[in-house]
């Protein structure tokens, strides 16, 4: 059994004494047009684990080829599908295009077994075995996701550049990257200096759920310069990952008002007075609804467009508490200008203007589902993450949709009820219950289920203080939730946990092999736990099935 992980359409093994194929130092690689990507990986990453150089196989390479092509739809493929042929005379990997054979070769890494997950060889010279098998394979879903919040922790960038691996791995191909919000903006704006200069770094914070009395007073902060959100994305791209920028509009913006002021609603709040927030929740501050403040912002995507050729931004949009623009004489002002109605059509003018301006320059927004509040902006996407309601009326006006409900793929929320549970948050949600995660609402048309391109976990890190928390909360969910995004739901439509629980067995070897600080089967280590950190379970919450 070769346990993928996720699951590929059609997987043909072959039994029997003469089906054993060996890849040893003789082992060579013959790489056709648009295989780049997938050569570099596999001489980088598996060769180094494995210890074989894969130089370019000369014509009548006497010893086994692992051969690499994309002849696209000539061959039957389609994007990002490969198909991986294990014979006599070594591994066939065709690609419907780069990414497919990128993918394929993903796949011959888990066919080598959980050593080859390693940096270095553990047994240099080994021979390496693997059974003659064929295997075809296509993604259920074009957007495959995971939202990582480094607003309220900051992540560092060799950080950031693991967790890339960790989603190739996966066949995950989206990293939605939180950049901005009330406790901390993380990316470099040369125009506007005092947002990482002040608004990058809080003086303390709240450890643990917002109504616990425990501090942390280290100052924490941090952020990308260009050259660092250049490599990540270059080193993103390598791997056939999108990285899709978030910079939050027109709430969870406090770091932004602390760094600028005049940003704020200043004739109802002493804006001046405004630090970055250092707790966590809904804040009560909104950006103020100005011609400057458009224009300030529309510099701020002007550099975030140089930086990031993704066709999608994120605005954010969640959130936004309006309270200010109701008591604001300036607010109300410019919803009568306007003629937008109330504070919900207010922010709906935010976001169609930046949908207006993205669309201008070949970028499409896409944002939270609160932009469906006061009419959603003609070429917007939605992030559907209040449940699945957003995302249903978002399809059934003829709008792409995201899934991403927190019932059931907010991976920062607990994985069991125990005690143990290091500060536990919201609903429980097991590794089953994410597999059996299904991102296609029953009562969509055809063609409205169309919109759905896509499903992404999300991680936001208000209790998550480093990269072994952020690990723990990810994994193993993350690895569900790559096979329910990776592969096609079954006739039955019931997926067979059993079977992907057993799978399970050999992918938590990988995953120690790439040094995941999982959360194990039978509950976290002591050095996992959180004792005495409030936390904020749902008790009694209505649990969706």
């Amino acid at each position: 059994m070769h346990h993928l992980i996720p699951a590929p359409r059609h997987h043909r093994p072959e039994s029997g004494p003469e089906t054993r194929l060996t890849l040893g130092p003789d082992t060579a690689l013959r790489t056709g047009a648009g295989t780049g990507t997938a050569a570099r990986w596999l001489r980088t990453t598996v060769g180094a684990a494995t210890g074989l150089a894969l130089p370019e196989a000369a014509d009548g390479h006497p010893g086994p080829v692992v051969d690499l092509r994309v002849p696209g739809e000539a061959g039957g493929l389609g994007a990002e599908a490969y198909r991986l042929t294990v014979s006599a005379g070594g591994v066939l990997i065709e690609g419907g295009d780069a990414a497919g054979v990128f993918w394929g070769a993903q796949t011959l890494r888990q066919l080598l077994g959980p050593d080859a997950f390693r940096r270095a060889p553990l047994n240099p010279g080994r021979a390496w075995q693997l059974g003659h098998v064929r295997i075809e394979d296509a993604p259920r879903f074009a957007w495959r996701g995971m939202m990582l919040d480094v607003a309220r922790h900051f992540m560092p960038k060799d950080g950031v550049l693991r967790h890339l691996d960790l989603l190739a791995a996966h066949k995950l191909n989206v990293f939605h990257f939180h950049l901005t919000d009330d406790q901390g903006w993380r990316i470099d704006i040369r125009r506007h200096p005092e947002l990482v200069r002040t608004g990058s770094w809080r003086p303390r914070s709240k450890w643990g759920h917002r109504a616990s009395e425990l501090w942390n007073d280290t100052p924490h902060g941090g952020y990308y310069t260009h050259d660092d959100i250049r490599e990540i994305v270059a080193y993103a791209a390598e791997r056939h990952i999108t990285v899709v920028p978030e910079i939050e509009i027109p709430g969870h913006s406090q770091a932004a008002i602390a760094a600028y002021p005049e940003l704020g609603n200043t004739d109802v709040t002493d804006t001046a007075s405004l630090g970055v927030w250092d707790t966590w929740g809904i804040n009560p501050h909104a950006l103020a609804p100005t011609e400057d403040t458009l224009r300030f912002y529309e510099g701020v995507f002007e550099e975030v467009l140089e930086l990031f050729p993704s066709r999608f931004i994120h605005v954010g949009g969640d959130e936004c508490e309006k309270d200010e623009w109701r008591r604001s004489p300036a607010a109300q002002a410019r919803i009568a200008e306007l003629g937008v109605g109330d504070e919900d059509g207010l922010q709906s003018w935010f976001i169609r203007h930046f949908d207006r301006w993205l669309t201008a320059r070949g970028r499409r927004l896409v944002g939270w589902d609160e932009i469906l509040e006061g009419g959603l902006a003609e070429g917007a996407t939605v992030s559907s993450w209040r449940g699945y309601a957003g995302g249903i009326a978002a399809a059934r006006a003829g709008h792409d949709v995201i899934m991403c409900p927190e019932q059931q793929v907010y991976l920062n929320y607990r994985e069991d009820g125990g005690p143990d549970e290091p500060v536990p948050i919201g609903y429980v949600r097991t590794l089953e219950d994410v597999y059996r995660f299904e991102p296609v609402p029953p009562e969509l048309t055809g063609d409205e289920a169309a919109h759905v391109i896509g499903v992404q976990a999300n991680v936001w890190t208000e209790v998550l203080e480093n990269q072994d928390r952020v690990d723990y909360q990810l994994y193993p969910r993350l690895a569900a939730l790559a096979e329910v995004a990776w592969s096609p739901l079954p006739a039955s439509e019931e997926r067979d946990f059993a079977g992907f629980d057993a799978r399970m067995e050999t992918h938590f070897r990988r995953l120690d092999a790439l040094g995941v600080a999982y959360r194990p089967p039978s509950g976290p280590h002591p050095w996992q736990r959180r004792p005495g950190v409030l936390g904020r379970p749902f008790e009694g919450a209505p649990q969706p099935g």
